[in-house]
């Protein structure tokens, strides 16, 4: 089938950034019906009054429609124009929903071409927090503290692991690192700077409950070492000496939610008192 024959069956897809997101459109609406006799051609990164006249030109040859999403205004008019001009079918995918969106926000679009990839770069950004929290839980590669935007240290039940992985979500690398008087304290955590680390610390008290209620979870006997008293002060006074020897800030999560905590350290980010 020649060129001229295939008019009609060839959608051109231009934008002013990438252009996936109108080839997703446009694909998706092909697939409800014979698609295999359309062809699909895209133009990125359109930006030149004269490239939207070289465009339009070709799409005349063909009888090809052109779909768009362009959201800077000069090039728009220049498209709507072009396609006006030589009778050709055109749709705007974008400038509608942008309206729509402004009126129901009392706002104005930005009309900033590629915005959409920058918050995929975010997206990507906290699933590789995500993974690296998972990666350097618990202490399971010490090489990781040096990687670490964040490193949160306390003895168990201290919301390390759940507190890594709200961080994450804010797009902070963090790694946790548990203190147990019989285990030595990875090298590293003296090595990295102090104001990455945060010591997580806990009423006696409550940290009793929680441990015993953790090992009746367990069905396990609430009177194992794990939830002694002796055994809790014990943990909590290393845990305070090694605090000391790094000279991180030390927050309490007694009767405080993931959220809170994490609201404290970013306000210490914040503040300069953590720079990941």
């Amino acid at each position: 089938m020649s060129e001229r024959e295939a008019g009609g069956r060839t959608i051109y897809v231009v934008s002013d950034s990438l252009g996936d997101t109108a080839e997703y459109v446009v694909r998706a609406a092909v697939s409800q019906f014979n698609y295999e006799e359309v062809e699909i051609r895209r133009f990125s990164f359109v930006d030149d009054p004269s490239t939207v006249e070289e465009i339009a030109a070709s799409a005349r040859e063909l009888g090809a429609m052109i779909v768009y999403t362009v959201v800077v205004p000069e090039i728009r008019h220049a498209l709507e124009e072009a396609c006006r001009n030589r009778g050709l079918r055109c749709h705007d995918i974008l400038t509608p929903l942008l309206g729509a969106i402004g009126e129901m926000l009392g706002q104005t679009p930005k009309l900033i071409p590629g915005l959409v990839h920058k918050l995929d770069e975010s997206y990507f950004r906290r699933v590789e927090a995500i993974e690296f929290a998972v990666k350097y839980d618990d202490g399971k590669d010490p090489r990781g503290l040096y990687k670490a935007d964040i490193v949160l240290v306390g003895v168990s039940r201290t919301s390390k692991t759940p507190l890594s992985m709200y961080l994450a979500h804010r797009l902070y690398k963090v790694a946790n690192v548990p203190l147990v008087p019989e285990v030595p304290v990875p090298e590293e955590l003296f090595q990295i700077p102090a104001s990455k680390v945060v010591g997580l610390t806990l009423q006696p008290e409550t940290l009793h409950k929680i441990r015993t209620a953790r090992l009746k979870a367990l069905g396990l006997p609430p009177d194992a070492s794990y939830a002694r008293m002796e055994r809790i002060l014990e943990e909590l006074n290393f845990a305070h000496e090694v605090f000391r020897r790094i000279g991180c800030p030390v927050i309490d999560v007694t009767n405080k939610a993931v959220e809170e905590t994490a609201a404290i350290i970013l306000e210490l980010i914040k503040g300069g008192r953590i720079r990941p």
